[in-house]
């Protein structure tokens, strides 16, 4: 039996279905941050070397997003999410497996190739299931699987590696699960077959001109928001260490405070107009610096816990409104680049400033880049919410949010 978006009795059920690979391949996205301290206390790796292994995910999912959103929009989505599941799997596998650094930097760089296919196809395919009339639906439903997953998958693993046998193996054998029920939920799902086209099929993603600016105001609210939630997920467990805790349960709990955070702020906001949607993502954004900053000061986990929550308010805001401006403004057979688009925007910063910040850290202290690291974060929110000011009206106009 497949699943189908054209019975409007079903239409809604369909939506969240198509969901549920993008939420199955992001809980893998994350599963590793409260392991990177058992890891590294193995291995004997230093905070630069943690946040390499980290940005191997990020240089694997920008890869992907050269290829996958092209490949999506011509040939159709199930030839990119079905192959990207299966590579998912054999990541959980490399890291279950792990004795060293270079495969956990090869499971990294798998795992990011996966959520590429995912952000991209994944997606682009919640979009064709809601259809153009219920694109904001299909937004809010791609985004918040993409942001739930990747809190549910840290909260697995912190909880599984204390209670569980294995404290690096468990989490993986359950997402395996997950993963094998998503490759199911693809399979039955009612998709178009691509619309062909010609030209490189490798490239940097690009935009028709009338849906530029609806991608340009998503990466200047999405890139400093998932900055600042990279910062949490790569390095948040030594900066809890220096804080005074350095219980993995704890360094989970708190990623998936900060995506049920992004989650529930993206229903509160849902009727909201783009415009404002994207400011708050700023403003959540600088405020989450001025906490990290506060954090430091005064050696207190609260208020690390703080500003990673309003780091994930920023980053639900600034996907929910980038996806929601693409949707309205982008032609379906452009819609996956579109979204490729966008994530290379926001997750490039969200590589090298953290992978910075890790060296930084190694040469001058922890706190010292943790400071440099907010102010830098800051600075960039409040652009965005310049530009969003001077902009969002655009978008606006040509959107009914429902």
């Amino acid at each position: 039996m497949t699943i189908r978006a054209a019975a409007p009795r079903v239409r809604d059920g369909a939506i969240w279905a198509a969901a549920w690979p993008v939420l199955a391949v992001f809980v893998l996205s994350n599963a590793a941050t409260p392991l990177y301290v058992v890891w590294q206390r193995e291995m004997g790796f230093s905070s630069g070397t943690l946040t390499l292994v980290f940005a191997c995910y990020i240089a694997g999912l920008l890869g992907a997003l050269t290829v996958a959103g092209v490949v999506s929009d011509r040939v159709g989505r199930k030839p990119v999410l079905l192959p990207a599941i299966v590579l998912a799997m054999v990541a959980c596998v490399l890291f279950a497996c792990a004795g060293s650094v270079l495969v956990l930097a090869l499971a990294r760089l798998l795992t990011g190739v996966a959520v590429g296919c995912a952000v991209s196809a994944g997606m682009a395919a919640v979009t064709d299931i809601a259809g153009r009339e219920r694109s904001a639906k299909g937004a809010l439903a791609a985004s918040v699987a993409m942001v739930l997953g990747a809190g549910l998958g840290p909260l697995l693993a912190g909880v599984l590696s204390e209670a569980a046998p294995g404290a690096t193996v468990t989490v993986f054998v359950v997402e395996i699960a997950l993963l094998a029920v998503a490759f199911v939920v693809v399979s039955r799902l009612d998709l178009p077959s691509g619309v062909g086209g010609r030209g490189p099929w490798i490239r940097v993603p690009a935009v028709p001109a009338r849906g530029r600016t609806a991608v340009l105001l998503g990466i200047v609210a999405f890139a400093p928001g998932i900055t600042a939630t990279s910062f949490v997920l790569s390095l948040g467990p030594s900066v809890l260490g220096m804080l005074g805790s350095a219980n993995r349960v704890v360094a989970g709990a708190l990623a998936f405070v900060m995506f049920l955070a992004a989650t529930g702020i993206q229903f509160a906001v849902r009727r909201r107009s783009i415009r404002v949607i994207l400011l708050g993502s700023s403003v959540a954004t600088v405020g989450s610096a001025v906490a990290l900053i506060g954090a430091v000061a005064t050696a207190a986990v609260p208020v690390f816990g703080v500003a990673a929550v309003l780091a994930g308010m920023g980053q639900g805001l600034g996907q929910l409104g980038g996806l929601t401006a693409i949707g309205s403004a982008v032609p379906p057979d452009r819609l996956a680049e579109a979204n490729a688009a966008q994530n290379v925007g926001g997750y490039l910063p969200a590589a090298v400033l953290p992978l910075a910040t890790g060296f930084l850290g190694d040469a001058a202290g922890l706190a010292t880049a943790t400071v440099v690291f907010a102010i830098v974060v800051a600075a960039a929110a409040a652009a965005g919410a310049t530009f969003a000011l001077r902009r969002g009206a655009e978008v606006d106009r040509g959107t009914t949010q429902r």
